[in-house]
């Protein structure tokens, strides 16, 4: 036999069993199609238009209370909401940085509530955050400053070292989503339109040292020069949610931070009156986080507070652009609707995946 044949067959070995890996990694990673769909916000942007006047980054506190369709509908404005559960700031700076391979927003947002957490936290919110992520250098660096020790590095990029005997536990969703994934999300936000009022509010507990940590203050350095030389005005914020608690000793130092830099820092937890939220009506689970009504209300209020601060074009006027957003606005109101009919017959929402 010649080397020729042998090299191709050879090729074709490694071609099959190439393939053979790729397959048995793409059934068996979770999906997030019928359960914690939040694990699928992270992927979802790269199928996404890559043009958004305003980049929201940061955990649960921007992807469920942030309505991009709104921010368009009424101020003309663009958005993204790159946000993930608990996630941590190392995380979202190295999202921003995976997000400047793509496009340059005009603004980041960033929600500072992260800043509450010094080390990693666990393997599960690290995968609901960073097994999304294309491969990329960001990626790299995202998964070496979030892994615990008993992590494998390796498993981030070649999920079926993880995900091996995962076989145990297909469903249908895996073969239903073998080839491509449903939306969760409209431009990153998660639609929620039950309602669950606050009832009794717990106290924060008290805490021995209410400094946040030196690496979040690295991390935050290091978001503020990419901005910087990005030509990007960074805004933070912490949303107006009660739970967990923001402690003003926390709120003091962004707030100094903020000065320091001349940032924007808008603690939305001191405007909800002018926002006109009422945590009767506008939460779905007691205060964590609002719901459909609530996020509309926080979107056009700071929506405004955008527009009062720079002259960023309306893009409304683009004939293209306002086709593109329309499309999402239709979609968005049926996934509305689909929610309300989902509310009358069980009490509660559960159609997660945009229609």
């Amino acid at each position: 036999m010649g080397k020729g044949r042998i090299w191709r067959r050879v090729l074709m070995i490694l071609i099959f069993y190439g393939a053979l890996i790729a397959a048995l990694q793409q059934l068996l990673a979770p999906k997030y199609m019928e359960d914690i769909f939040e694990g699928a916000l992270t992927a979802e942007y790269y199928a996404a238009e890559k043009d958004h006047d305003v980049l929201f980054i940061g955990d649960c506190e921007v992807y469920e209370n942030f309505s991009p369709v709104t921010l368009f509908e009424e101020f003309g404005l663009t958005s993204y909401i790159r946000g993930g559960p608990q996630q941590l700031i190392w995380q979202s700076y190295y999202l921003l940085e995976d997000t400047l391979r793509y496009e340059k927003p005009d603004i980041v947002v960033f929600n500072v509530l992260a800043m509450q957490y010094g080390e990693p936290q666990s393997e599960a919110y690290n995968r609901l955050n960073l097994d999304g992520m294309t491969l990329s250098p960001a990626k790299v660096k995202a998964v070496l400053a979030s892994m615990l020790p008993e992590e494998s590095f390796w498993s981030y990029f070649l999920p079926l070292l993880r995900y091996h005997d995962r076989w145990r536990e297909l469903a249908p969703e895996d073969f239903a989503f073998f080839f491509r994934r449903a939306a969760v999300s409209h431009n990153g936000f998660m639609m929620r339109s039950d309602v669950k009022p606050v009832g009794r509010i717990p106290a924060g507990a008290m805490l021995e040292d209410y400094a946040l940590a030196p690496v979040c203050f690295d991390y935050l350095d290091r978001m503020r020069e990419l901005c910087d030389a990005s030509g990007i005005e960074l805004v933070l914020i912490k949303a107006p949610t009660i739970w967990p608690h923001w402690y003003p000793e926390w709120d003091r130092q962004i707030r100094d931070y903020a000065e320091r830099y001349g940032l924007l820092y808008i603690n939305f937890l001191d405007n909800m009156e002018n926002i006109g939220l009422n945590l009767a009506v506008d939460t779905y689970d007691a205060g964590l986080h609002l719901n459909l009504a609530g996020a509309e209300k926080l979107t056009r209020y700071f929506g405004a507070e955008l527009r009062a601060r720079g002259d960023w074009p309306d893009r409304r006027a683009d004939p293209e652009v306002r086709a593109a957003w329309a499309e999402k606005a239709r979609r968005y109101e049926e996934h509305r609707a689909a929610q309300r009919r989902e509310i009358e017959q069980y009490g509660q929402v559960r159609s997660f995946r945009v229609p």
